[in-house]
């Protein structure tokens, strides 16, 4: 008996879908300015946070949500979730020149809302996929999840030789905390760099132009789990982080980095583009210096913290949809993203 060869699985179609944007010194002159009491050092956190604009489904200006259940900001995010979900994925799959019916496998990636069911069987529907279809949810993994969602995507696409479409939908905005009467650091940082967005991919068998999924990869820092935290309270998810995760993140990424590139023999000086997820200016900085880019080789995801913020799990495939038209044909490229455990997720991928 002859077995065929796994086919190889390639993106070959990116959308992605905002709410209103807003002005970082906007949000912080008419809203976080009067919670943080005029503080100085919130201020030059919540302004030097690298962030210029960002989206977001609630203006805290006009809709103060700090002190809603977590139940009614779930309600909401059933509300503003789907919309923006279709238009991504609509878009995707129209950059791919595929149909939602020839869709395979449909993974939804989110850790800022929750439902049963899903936004992954509402958006299967509304989108015209076939009632066959495998759905694949992945919750809670924080801002490296869309990695592991190419990977899955990735080996269905391999085994089974179907379309598969991936869509990350994260709405942070609606987790804004209660205002508390002491200095809280970690919740003016998280409040000043996350935004909201929905973005899709489109995976493909075969398929003669775009960014081939070579391999997917991760590596979680031992004793590292408080570093990085999102838990659900009675007042929606509060973001637990420590300004240890740069130094943390600095151990790991080399090792991670040169792990990935072992089975194509091939080191950092290789690779023809970094879609680094930007967790945060000292995180982009970090990975620049212990990995010896340079600020060119960045400077996608920096565009992407200056105008979108850190969009969670979609932000990662944000800075991917800046390279992927400017490479070379073969351009071996590099997706890195960090969250919660503390763990590096790492894709890499080769220009087709």
């Amino acid at each position: 008996m002859v077995t065929a060869a796994p086919s190889a699985a390639v993106i070959t179609g990116l959308g992605s879908a905002f709410p209103d944007p807003y002005a970082q010194q906007s949000l912080w002159d008419d809203y976080f300015a009067h919670r943080y009491r005029g503080d100085a050092l919130a201020r030059r956190l919540f302004l030097g946070s690298g962030v210029r604009t960002r989206h977001s489904v609630v203006d805290p200006r006009r809709e103060d949500i700090s002190d809603w259940s977590t139940a009614a900001r779930m309600r909401r995010y059933l509300d503003e979730a789907p919309p923006l979900g279709r238009r991504a994925a609509g878009e995707a799959l129209a950059d791919a020149g595929i149909g939602a019916a020839e869709v395979g496998l449909f993974v939804v990636v989110s850790c800022t809302g929750y439902a049963t069911p899903g936004l992954d069987i509402h958006l299967a529907r509304e989108l015209g996929m076939e009632p066959s279809v495998r759905r694949l949810l992945i919750g809670h993994m924080g801002c490296y999840a869309a990695i592991p969602g190419l990977g899955a995507a990735a080996d269905f696409v391999r085994a089974r030789r179907q379309p598969a479409l991936v869509l990350c939908v994260e709405l942070t905005s609606l987790h804004v905390q209660p205002a508390v009467t002491h200095r809280d650091l970690e919740q003016v940082i998280a409040h000043a760099l996350f935004g909201d967005a929905a973005v899709a991919v489109v995976v493909l068998p075969d398929a003669p132009h775009g960014l081939e999924i070579l391999d997917t990869t991760a590596a979680t820092a031992p004793a590292s789990e408080d570093l990085m935290t999102w838990h659900i309270t009675d007042h929606g998810f509060r973001m637990g982080l420590s300004p240890q995760v740069p130094d943390v993140l600095a151990k790991h990424v080399e090792e991670a980095t040169a792990a990935l590139l072992v089975p194509i023999a091939a080191d950092v000086t290789d690779v023809g583009a970094w879609a680094v997820h930007p967790g945060g200016p000292r995180i982009v900085d970090v990975v620049e210096e212990r990995l010896g880019l340079r600020p060119g080789q960045t400077a996608a995801t920096r565009r992407i913290l200056d105008t979108r913020g850190n969009c969670s799990s979609g932000t990662v495939l944000l800075v991917l949809d800046q390279l992927r038209r400017g490479l070379a044909t073969d351009a071996t490229v590099v997706a890195m993203a960090f969250g919660p455990g503390l763990t590096l997720c790492l894709a890499l991928l080769r220009a087709r």
